[in-house]
């Protein structure tokens, strides 16, 4: 068994012990915390995932987005690797998809382009100091992220970051981390998004 899989099943071990209230109160203040960063006060465009088990909650996140921003979410497409994000105008535009996620109807807009004031949000497990994150393992958002050209921000809870990760030549770091404490910047494309 590899060293990821080994990771990745002792991190969703730990997401799952984790309790429910206190998850609740993380996610609120990782929510808080995104939604007053520079990050997104100045992306015109949020490709946002819609959280489902044991990830970051971004209900809340999409929620106030909706008001104030161009909102995509992801949609796998059946029988591939791979995802697109599809503009969203409200909750009703989410139907159950791909792994039991709500997902983009096929019939919303894509997204065509990405400029460089586009902000994408990046599920993972853990995060390690460089901006290495252990992902789900179906390689969907490092596919993604190798074509995207605006700013990747990943975010976690402080207790699931670790100083390093096994990472392979193909896995995409993030330009910036959020958790309920801190912003990190780790000044790959960060000037982008204040240019």
């Amino acid at each position: 068994m590899s060293d990821k899989k080994l990771l990745r099943s002792f991190y969703k071990q730990q997401r799952l012990s984790m309790d429910k209230s206190e998850k609740a109160a993380l996610d609120e203040r990782i929510a808080e915390r995104f939604l007053h960063s520079e990050l997104y006060q100045k992306c015109d465009d949020l490709l946002v995932y819609v959280s489902f088990g044991i990830e970051v909650d971004t209900l809340e996140i999409i929620k106030q987005a909706l008001t104030e921003k161009n909102v995509y979410c992801p949609r796998c497409i059946a029988g591939t690797n791979i995802m697109e994000f599809y503009r969203v105008r409200s909750f009703a535009d989410l139907k159950q998809g791909s792994f039991g996620i709500l997902e983009p109807e096929t019939d919303s807009t894509t997204l065509n382009g990405f400029g460089h004031n586009s902000l994408c949000v990046v599920p993972a497990l853990s995060y390690d100091k460089n901006g290495h994150r252990l992902g789900f393992g179906k390689g969907f958002y490092d596919r993604f992220l190798s074509g995207f050209d605006g700013v990747s921000v990943g975010i976690c809870y402080e207790d699931f970051l670790t100083q390093s990760l096994p990472y392979d030549s193909f896995d995409i770091c993030v330009d910036h981390l959020i958790t309920e404490s801190k912003t990190v910047s780790f000044g790959f494309r960060k000037e982008e998004i204040y240019g």
